[in-house]
């Protein structure tokens, strides 16, 4: 997959520094990930949240963070949308960001 966005991930973690371990991670695993479907993503990220509109929610660092992501399945690009703390994601529509 292509993921699209990582300076949003970057400006993130300059504000919260734990996270950026566990961003890097999950950046070089889905780059070797050749997701088609939801159920791909869910085979390999069983906590994801499978959302409308091709979104899927992501526990990051232990569930300390949240990150929303675009799926573009057909040419395989991941988009970040969102990526925040629980309180932060409480306050936005998941579905339309």
């Amino acid at each position: 997959m292509r993921v699209i966005a990582l300076k949003t991930l970057r400006e993130f973690w300059r504000l919260y520094p734990s996270a950026e371990a566990s961003l890097q991670a999950w950046n070089r695993e889905v780059e070797k990930e050749d997701w088609d479907t939801p159920a791909k993503v869910r085979a390999r990220y069983p906590s994801a949240s499978i959302l409308r509109y091709n979104r899927a929610v992501f526990n990051i660092k232990s569930n300390d963070f949240r990150l929303v992501v675009y799926i573009n399945y057909p040419y395989r690009v991941v988009y970040i949308r969102f990526v925040g703390t629980h309180s932060e994601y409480d306050r936005i529509d998941a579905e339309r960001v």
